[in-house]
Parts: structure tokens; C-alpha cells; sequence
């Protein structure tokens, strides 16, 4: 078997913004989702994707055509050679981000192939599954109001989940919508955060967990005192505090909070996780399986943090590969903690593959279907393709 292309497909298709059981229709609210398709010449075709959107996405689909003709002809069996092959090629531009990104959409699909040419599910591959359900979170919606949030949050629990995450320090400081990072907040936006922190908290009671994300935005007096407000609440995690190019910020951050921190979203490969974890830096670790470097190399970040027996919990903003990737790579992972979701149901999802997800309560099921356990719909994509970026 050999490689014959690989293909972007930068869509179109819904957003997932179904929260409670009476809401049946979609939002209305359309994102864009860049899958991967990697074509063989026996015709078994495996699928992978990367989270990106508008000037994130074009770049990568451009890569994705020069990927193509790297690997082109290749086995799709040697997945760790093909891995390094692509790593290595842009070393000399940079290894991280968007040549991380290529390797993880081509990886997941490799492994998809890999399942459906032995005719089983990814998660077979590994030593087979350690649980019989993966465990996941999943978000409420910043309401119009604190008790709107709130109530967001009550309809969550009332589906069987038991964990959530938001990022409550919105609106953001004026500063950051030009794209300028000063790391402050304003007071106005660090009360409302904290309020609906509380709210959430009093409407879910004690026993959920629930999880502070700050998309690395802050600088270190912020960040401090971001946490320190945030202890009374019983937080699993405080996420990614200060941007992550700094370890020593992150440090002052994890001395002088009460909160356990967690960081990864923007870490790519095993090597960015070698200072967090030699240096303590984190109580969870959370990598993006469509950033980090695919199914292989998030595989091997959960065994170089199980040494160290620290919680890996994959990130995902992106849609139903990641999802199911991430699940696959974390179903015989000990240390595994949740797989990040959308929303409580992933119902929009639907529409582009021929598979629903089976998602009960706070667990996400695998089939037995080979490979990742699903197959995109090529003519919804044909129909939602951006024009000049797939198929």
C-alpha cells in the first residue's frame, strides 16, 4: 500500500452550541473545520484535522499540498518514519506550530488507515483500553447574564456531566482586540469573571469540577491575583495563567497561588513538556492531539507524564476527529484525567459524518468500527467547502 495524496478540506458546517435537553436545533452559528484526508491506492482512506480557522487555516493548507508531495508513494504502515520525515524537513523554519499541526493531521489519519487496514479501532492498537467509557469536560456559554451563565451550567449537570471549564474574564481588556497582548484586565471584567465563577459554583454545588481557562493572557500580578480570587471556589485547574513563553512567569504564578495549574494547549511536541514537567510547573497537562504532533506524539507525552504522575487531559477546540482521536489515544493511558469537548452534546456534528458520537453522561463510548470509527460525509463537504481549499 502506498500514499497517492493528501487533501485539506477547509469547511464550512455548524458550530456546537446544544446545551439543554429542550434545545433541539442547531444555533445557526457556522465555524470553519480543516480536515485531512490521506488517500492510499487500495483505496482506504484515513482522516485527520486540525484545529484552524480563517488566517490560521490557510497557511496549513498550503503546507498540507508540499506534505503531500513528501510523502507521496510512502508506506502508510511506517507512521513513526513518516512522522520524523515531516518533522524533520522544516526543521530549518521552525519544528513547532504549523509544522506541528501538518504532522498531527497527517498522524491521526495514518493511524486511522492503520485501524482499518487490520480492522480495528485505533484504541485497539495500544494494549487495548484500560476503561470502558473515556471521560470528558465540557463548557458552558458565557450567558447575557451571571445567572444566564449559571443556568448554562445547571443544564450541563442535568445531562450526566460532571466537569466544566469557561473562561469567565470576558470582556477582554480594549487593548487585546487590536491583538495586542498587555496582559491586563480590567477591574470591571476581573469582578464579572469572579462573580460568575461563584454563581456556576453555587448553581453545580461541590462536587463538580469545574476548570478556569485565561488562554494565556495575563502577566504575572494579574495572573496572581486572578488566582488568589479564584481559591474559595474549589477550581480542578487554572488554565494556562501567563502566556507560555516564559517558564519563569509561570513559575511565580504556581508560588503564589493556591490553585493547581494546568498548561499544553499552546505546547508542541514531548520536548515543550520537559521543562513543565523537570521543573513542576503544572499539576495537569493538556495537549492538543491536532497540535502537539498527532496520535503518536500525545501518546508519548502521557507515558513521559505518567513518570511523574501528573493528569494528562487532551485539549480540543476543533471538531469530531479531534474529539475521537484524543479518545482513542486516552483510552489505555492510566493517567489520563478528560478529553475536552464543545458542549455537552456534540449533536452538530452530525451533519458531516456518518457516525454519531456516543457520548453518555460524562463519558465518551469508542465503537468497534476499525480505525477511528467514522467516515466524513464527502458530499456535505463538497457542499460546505471554502472555495480553492479541498477536494
Amino acid at each position: 500500500m502506498k500514499i497517492t495524496k493528501v487533501t485539506p478540506w477547509l469547511i464550512e458546517a455548524p458550530l456546537s452550541y446544544l446545551d439543554t435537553a429542550d434545545d433541539d436545533k442547531d444555533s445557526g452559528v457556522m465555524r470553519e473545520y480543516l480536515f485531512v484526508e490521506v488517500s492510499t491506492d487500495e483505496g482506504i482512506t484515513g482522516w485527520g484535522e486540525v484545529t484552524a480557522k480563517g488566517t490560521r487555516a490557510r497557511p496549513i493548507c498550503a503546507g498540507l499540498k508540499h506534505v503531500s508531495d513528501l510523502i507521496e508513494g510512502d508506506d502508510p504502515r511506517l507512521i513513526e518514519k513518516i512522522w520524523n520525515k515531516i518533522f524533520r524537513a522544516y526543521t530549518f523554519m521552525g519544528s513547532r506550530g504549523l509544522t506541528t499541526n501538518m504532522i498531527s493531521a497527517v498522524d491521526i489519519a495514518l493511524w486511522d488507515i492503520r485501524g482499518k487496514v487490520l480492522g480495528l479501532p485505533v484504541s485497539e492498537l495500544f494494549g487495548g483500553p484500560v476503561r470502558d467509557g473515556v471521560p470528558i469536560y465540557c463548557h458552558p456559554k458565557n450567558g447575557s447574564s451571571v445567572e444566564d451563565t449559571a443556568q448554562h451550567a445547571r443544564a450541563i449537570v442535568e445531562t450526566g456531566q460532571k466537569a466544566m471549564k469557561l473562561d469567565p474574564f470576558v470582556p477582554k481588556h480594549e487593548e487585546e482586540l487590536d491583538g495586542y497582548l498587555t496582559g491586563k484586565l480590567s477591574a470591571e471584567s476581573e469582578n464579572l469573571g469572579v462573580e460568575r465563577i461563584a454563581a456556576i459554583r453555587e448553581a453545580v454545588g461541590p462536587d463538580i469540577e469545574l476548570m478556569v481557562d485565561c488562554h494565556g493572557r495575563f502577566d504575572v500580578p494579574t495572573a496572581i491575583r486572578l488566582g488568589r480570587a479564584l481559591e474559595p471556589y474549589t477550581l480542578t485547574w487554572f488554565e494556562e495563567p501567563v502566556p507560555v513563553e516564559s517558564i519563569h512567569a509561570l513559575r511565580q504564578v504556581r508560588e503564589n497561588v493556591g490553585v493547581p495549574i494546568c498548561v499544553g494547549e499552546r505546547h508542541h511536541t514531548r520536548w515543550d513538556f520537559v521543562p513543565v514537567l523537570e521543573n513542576e510547573l503544572a499539576d495537569f497537562i493538556m495537549p492538543d492531539v491536532t497540535w502537539t504532533g498527532g496520535i503518536s506524539e500525545i501518546k508519548k507525552i502521557a507515558t513521559m507524564a505518567e513518570a511523574y504522575y501528573i493528569p494528562i487531559s487532551p485539549h480540543d477546540a476543533g471538531g469530531p476527529i479531534n474529539v475521537l482521536a484524543g479518545a482513542h489515544a486516552m483510552a489505555s493511558v492510566p493517567n489520563h484525567y478528560r478529553v475536552e469537548t464543545w458542549r455537552a452534546r456534540l449533536n452538530s456534528y452530525d451533519v458531516m459524518i456518518d457516525h454519531p458520537l456516543d457520548i453518555r453522561g460524562d463519558k465518551i463510548y469508542l465503537s468497534d468500527r476499525p480505525g477511528l470509527g467514522i467516515e466524513m460525509d464527502k458530499d456535505y463537504m463538497r457542499a460546505h467547502v471554502i472555495e480553492g481549499y479541498g477536494g
